[in-house]
């Protein structure tokens, strides 16, 4: 067998080779690496103060007229003369239009003829009636002397007065029955003719002269002759949120806008509130009583109210900014103990740059006056009190 020979090495080479082997081994056992501490972040802080807040809510609104009518005639006839149109102002008690109906000229002309009948044959009764009187009153005074009137001929007499006198009755009743009559198909064709329930102007017009025109049915196609509305005294109705509803008092003056007069603010009086919530919006229908004499607004407007807010008790109030939010929550960034936590709030009022803030909090709690979601809780910080703070 064939031996293999290997050179040999020195000495010191071998001591060197199990020295590096010795610090290689020892250089690839796992030790712990030691981080140096996080450097704390400068943050503005500005504390939580507590204030009596009264501010003003921006809120959408519509002008509406005080009063709106659909005019429709009482009775059913041909429009004969119309004398309004869309735009037209009027009075009350104003002639609007006029309306013809045939048949009720033929009937208010056989009333009239009843009635003269009636008159005929109550004249008729009457001129009987004294005729028989005065035969009977002859025929009492010839029986004064014995033997000249036999007796059965002044009881005739006297039978033939009281028959008289019943046809004289009834004659009137008849006369007073076919006057009412008249009068009836006089009131009937007063129908015939429209006026205005108050003052207003007209708004629509649907009908021409010709036009077969009658009272309103239940029918959604029903449309009315004209619409009247009245415009110098408006409403303006403010869906206000229940979460304000507190503030509210009768007699309080609102100021508003509307978009035809930006630059123009006008004044209206809190006078009705429904007290019933719209469960679909969660608002409270408000109505403002709004004079416009001038003519300047105009119903069916839209307006911006400035509703005032007035809270009762303290309120927390933070700086704007110092409210953030991520997906699921808003919150601020509270100091404590130079480190940070996150504080789940709700928001309420705000007024200039100050917002109310419902949540763990309380009055000269630190805040970050910046917040952003990157500054993570129990993050080590030094605050710097924000000396803008009144």
């Amino acid at each position: 067998m064939r031996r293999i020979l290997l050179p040999k090495l020195p000495v010191y080479s071998l001591i060197l080779l199990t020295v590096c082997t010795g610090i290689l081994t020892g250089c690839s056992k796992n030790e712990p690496v030691h981080a140096e501490p996080q450097k704390p972040r400068a943050v503005t802080v500005r504390p939580v103060i507590e204030q009596q807040l009264q501010a003003s809510l921006q809120l959408p609104a519509e002008l509406t007229p005080f009063e709106v009518v659909a005019i429709y005639p009482k009775e059913t006839g041909f429009l004969q003369w119309i004398g309004v149109d869309r735009g037209t102002r009027v009075r009350k008690g104003q002639v609007l239009a006029r309306l013809t109906a045939p048949e009720v000229d033929a009937r208010r002309a056989q009333s009239e003829a009843q009635v003269q009948n009636a008159q005929s044959q109550l004249d008729a009764a009457r001129a009987k009636l004294a005729s028989d009187e005065a035969t009977s009153n002859h025929l009492k005074d010839a029986a004064k002397t014995p033997g000249v009137v036999a007796g059965n001929d002044l009881i005739v007499a006297g039978k033939t007065v009281e028959a008289d006198r019943a046809n004289v009755k009834a004659g009137e009743e008849n006369v007073n029955a076919a006057r009412h009559a008249l009068g009836a198909y006089s009131a009937f064709q007063q129908y015939l003719q429209v006026t205005a329930p108050f003052d207003g102007i007209i708004t629509e017009r649907n009908v021409h002269p010709g036009a077969l025109v009658g009272p309103s049915t239940d029918s959604a196609t029903s449309v009315p002759m004209l619409r009247l509305e009245m415009d110098d005294h408006l409403r303006l109705v403010v869906p206000v949120p229940q979460a304000y509803l507190s503030s509210i008092s009768t007699g309080q003056k609102v100021e508003f806008t509307v978009p035809a007069y930006p630059n123009r603010k006008f004044t209206g009086t809190i006078a009705r509130l429904s007290d019933s919530v719209d469960q679909r919006t969660r608002t409270m229908p408000v109505e403002l009583d709004v004079s416009n004499r001038d003519g300047l607004l105009t119903p069916g407007t839209y307006s911006q109210v400035q509703w005032p807010i007035h809270r009762t008790g303290m309120s927390l109030v933070v700086p704007k900014t110092s409210i953030t939010s991520d997906l699921e929550h808003s919150f601020v960034i509270r100091v404590r103990n130079n480190k940070t936590e996150w504080v789940n709030v709700q928001t309420g009022l705000t007024k200039d740059d100050l917002a109310e803030v419902f949540g763990d909090l309380k009055p000269g709690d630190l805040v970050v006056a910046r917040a952003t979601d990157e500054l993570r809780p129990e993050t080590p910080v030094t605050t710097i009190l924000d000396r803008g703070q009144k």
